[in-house]
């Protein structure tokens, strides 16, 4: 954040010189420049001229910044081979330019370019010259004729110096594209509106990065930055966006020293040793790289995967021996790469004698020569720094010099310096182009050659789209930014020891496809024993039947995987959230996908339904056997006594009772809800009426026994007992027949009683039908046991009403116990309960009413006799 404060301020302050010197035009017809600065640098005349600004040398004296009368000289040491060829490849482009016949015909475009020594004062120095011109004295004539010393500026590297350039020169509208200047924040078209860019913005650049690591899965990183704007916008750009768009964070954020500090260092690489993230972002320069993995060796820190920013991945610097260890298998974002037909050509033509009559100003090649052949030039020019040695002839052979200078098949940043200076001279061409009374400007005009200004190249710059001989398309959107592109690089570590960086994908954003990652993932070299990916997540993925639970207090990417509960699913891994399943369906056990609900219900085969059929055909078979036994003994006393018809009747009823039970057994189905509760309740009242006329019968026959009473049995004749049971037996079935038509039983999947489970069952469809079939069952029973109570204490030898009373007990206690049991009975268990009470009231009349006389048949056939019956005899 200093540096960001140290840039501001300065561009505050030489803003403010400069307005100092056009205002105090406003009381003079002349203005006399403070003072000249003197730099390094290259020039050509032209029609129009292109400034530049580059780093042809690493390391800045320290100037004085005063407006003095003193003369100031270049005070800039070692020089930048790499800075020079960008400054060639700019030349060479305008020379390409001017002998192309199709662009900017009649016009000759020349070019200034000044060495910013790798220094913000030195480069802000140079920016102002460019665009006020070198004249000592400038003449302010009230019609202004002639071009600006520059119409546009190819430059700055550096994020910094671009950062408090820009504004400056935005308050004039002069152009600056930069080919180097990633910053994000130069996005930003209020502060910055004549700012440009061939290099993609650090916000692109960070996204790349994010693709990358969500393409291979690394949600739990580490991030290293320079402390300038660089680092500060790109760490800033890592934290907004990485856990959006990447399902990811970061498990540290560091600061690399801008200086060499062992203490500070330590305590970073400690951090980056002691986290669980095996994956490493460094957005930082070569020097706190090499500071860095100076510790990182002393440490002996492996095992991690160092993911590079553009600034550092092309490094020939850093793919040394000692650090391949520890640095192979590094992937990275680098610029694009380009090809420049006949750039080697071009420059193999410098030849310092050519140059070497010329101002200081023109000097840099009798700079470069000397660097390159370790040669000087005698005597040097003053300002120059003698390099030493053998005196330099200028004949030496360049091509028999191992130098990277040649080496252009690896042109990264040149290239952008290309694609900039084209994109400024296309500009300038459709500006040139314009027809009269047809122009963009005020009243329909256009621009002329004779009075250009800067400004007016903006507009058409803004609108520029070319195709380059390599096939990139520039263009610039509304923020000055260039269709970004980058290359993903690899740092290969080979058998024999040495290295290699290979190019592996690619990232980039088109106008139509937007932005799409394309990675080569055979070509990637990975730096583990394993030779694959590692694997660098805080917290494992939470796979299909689990959702991710956050830890409190943690970053995101840490969580706890927690089951899904009951009837919900998760069939996505790290899912947030469990799925509820639909009604008819469950969780699997897995939870990870639904499943049909069993449906249950009362099936012939499962046990209880095997034993409760079992018993119903049994019950069924017994009174069959019974009824065969009193067909066959149908003439002897005890089979003829109380009605024998009435008792062939009740051991049909009672069979039907039996067989109605099976309709509640098996898959619910509309005929067999219907016919169950039917059958059943007929069943029951013509097994009861039955009852309740033996019952009346005993009654009428004994009080016809006594004097007077004779009369009693005509009411009871077997007409009439037939007609009773009719009647009583016609009234349950109306109650049925209504209950039917009005509110049918219909088979139901009931899923309130169990969440995993369909209970299928046979809905009552009316409470209150059910009700009433059960109540007149009820009502008739306790009438007969009334009945029969009243006559348990006739003789014994007229009296079937204790075995009647018995029997109607059993039949009362079942279905009084019937009740509460089916009401709280869940499901398929309520079936069983009403079958259960059929089969027990049935059993209960059964042994009651007909267990005695079977015994006195079949077991003591000598009580079977009328003087037996009549009680006149007895017989053992």
């Amino acid at each position: 954040m200093r540096t960001f404060l140290d840039t501001s301020l300065l561009s505050l302050m030489l803003f403010s010189c400069l307005n100092f010197a056009v205002s105090s035009s406003l009381y003079s017809s002349t203005c006399q420049l403070q003072k000249q600065f003197d730099l390094n640098g290259m020039h050509k005349t032209g029609d129009v001229s292109l400034g530049g600004i580059f780093r042809f040398h690493f390391f800045p004296g320290y100037p004085d910044l005063s407006f003095t009368s003193e003369p100031q000289h270049p005070t800039c040491y070692r020089f930048s081979v790499v800075g020079f060829r960008q400054a060639q490849t700019m030349a060479f482009a305008i020379d390409e330019i001017n002998r192309n016949s199709n662009l900017l015909p009649n016009v000759t475009l020349g070019y200034s370019l000044y060495d910013n020594c790798a220094q913000l004062g030195t480069a802000f120095r140079a920016a102002m010259t460019l665009v006020s011109g070198k004249e000592e004295q400038v003449t302010l004539e009230e019609n202004c004729v002639g071009t600006p010393p520059v119409l546009g500026i190819v430059g700055d590297a550096s994020s910094t110096r671009s950062i408090a350039i820009s504004p400056v020169l935005g308050s004039y509208r002069v152009p600056l594209v930069s080919y180097f200047a990633t910053c994000s924040c130069l996005s930003d078209r209020q502060r910055f509106p004549s700012f440009f860019r061939t290099i993609p913005s650090d916000a692109f650049q960070v996204n790349a990065m994010i693709q990358i690591l969500k393409h291979f899965g690394w949600t739990w990183t580490g991030l290293l930055i320079n402390d300038n704007d660089y680092g500060f916008h790109a760490a800033r750009s890592f934290h907004s966006d990485l856990g959006p768009a990447g399902g990811g964070c970061l498990a540290y954020t560091e600061i690399l020293p801008l200086v060499y500090d062992p203490a500070e260092l330590k305590r970073i690489v400690d951090v980056i040793r002691k986290s669980t993230a095996r994956v490493v972002i460094v957005f930082a320069s070569q020097r706190r790289i090499l500071n860095l993995m100076k510790e990182v060796v002393r440490q002996n820190v492996t095992g991690l995967q160092w993911i590079a920013s553009e600034a550092w991945i092309s490094l020939i610097s850093l793919q040394i021996p000692h650090l391949m260890p520890y640095l192979a298998g590094a992937l990275g974002i680098a610029i694009r790469r380009g090809e420049i037909p006949g750039l080697r050509d071009f420059v193999l033509q410098i030849r310092p004698d050519l140059h070497h009559n010329n101002s200081h100003g023109n000097s840099m090649v009798n700079q470069f020569w000397e660097h390159i052949f370790q040669c000087r030039f005698a005597p040097p020019p003053a300002g120059w720094v003698d390099s030493g040695g053998e005196l330099c002839t200028g004949q030496e052979d360049i091509e028999n010099v191992e130098t990277d200078f040649l080496d252009v098949s690896n042109l990264r940043l040149e290239y952008n310096v290309y694609k900039a200076v084209y994109a400024l001279a296309y500009a300038l061409d459709d500006m040139l182009q314009c027809e009269p009374g047809r122009g963009p400007f005020s009243n329909n005009t256009c621009a002329h050659l004779q009075r250009l200004e800067p400004w007016q190249l903006i507009h058409y710059l803004e609108k520029v789209n070319f195709t380059t001989t390599f096939g990139d398309q520039v263009s610039f959107d509304e923020n000055g930014d260039a269709l970004p592109v980058y290359d993903i690089i690899n740092w290969v570590w080979l058998p024999d020891g040495t290295s290699k960086v290979q190019r592996v994908g690619e990232f980039k954003r088109s106008a139509f496809k937007g932005e799409k990652l394309t990675l080569d993932e055979d070509k990637i070299f990975w730096n583990f024993e394993s030779k694959q990916p590692p694997r660098s997540v805080c917290s494992e993925s939470c796979p299909p039947g689990t959702r991710m639970a956050r830890k409190k207090g943690e970053p995101e990417c840490c969580f706890d995987c927690v089951p899904c509960s009951e009837g919900k699913i998760s069939n996505t891994t790290d899912s947030m959230e469990c799925t509820s399943c639909p009604e008819d369906f469950w969780s699997s056990p897995q939870r990870d996908h639904c499943v049909p609900k069993k449906t249950v219900f009362l099936s012939y085969h499962e046990p209880l339904g095997i034993c409760l059929t079992s018993t119903s055909l049994l019950g069924t078979c017994i009174c069959v056997v019974v009824l065969g036994i009193f067909i066959h003994h149908h003439s002897t006393p005890i089979v003829r006594a109380n009605n024998s018809e009435l008792s062939f009747l009740l051991l049909v009823s009672l069979k039907f009772c039996f067989l109605c039970s099976l309709l509640f057994i098996g898959r619910p189905r509309l005929w067999t809800c219907q016919l169950r509760h039917a059958a059943f309740g007929i069943s029951f009242v013509l097994c009861v009426s039955c009852i309740l006329v033996k019952t009346v019968v005993v009654l009428a026959v004994f009080k016809a026994s006594k004097p007077g009473g004779e009369s009693s049995l005509k009411w009871f004749g077997a007409v009439q007992q037939r007609g009773t049971v009719l009647v009583l037996t016609s009234v349950q079935a109306a109650i049925c027949t209504v209950w039917l038509v009005s509110a049918s039983p219909v088979p139901h999947k009931n899923t309130q009683y169990h969440s995993d489970k369909i209970v299928y069952e046979c809905a009552v469809g009316s409470t209150v039908g059910f009700a009433v079939l059960l109540g007149y069952i009820g009502l008739l029973a306790v009438l007969s046991c009334l009945l029969a109570f009243l006559a348990r204490n006739l003789p014994d030898s007229f009296n079937e009403a204790k075995l009647i009373t018995f029997s109607m007990l059993i039949f009362c206690a079942v279905w009084v116990a019937f009740v509460p049991a089916y009401i709280s009975s869940p499901g398929n268990y309520a079936d069983a309960v009403e079958v259960f009470a059929i089969l027990a009231s049935s059993f209960g009349l059964l042994v009651a009413l007909f267990g005695p006389k079977c015994y006195i048949i079949l077991l003591r056939p000598e009580r079977n006799t009328k003087k037996a019956i009549m009680g006149r005899g007895t017989d053992t």
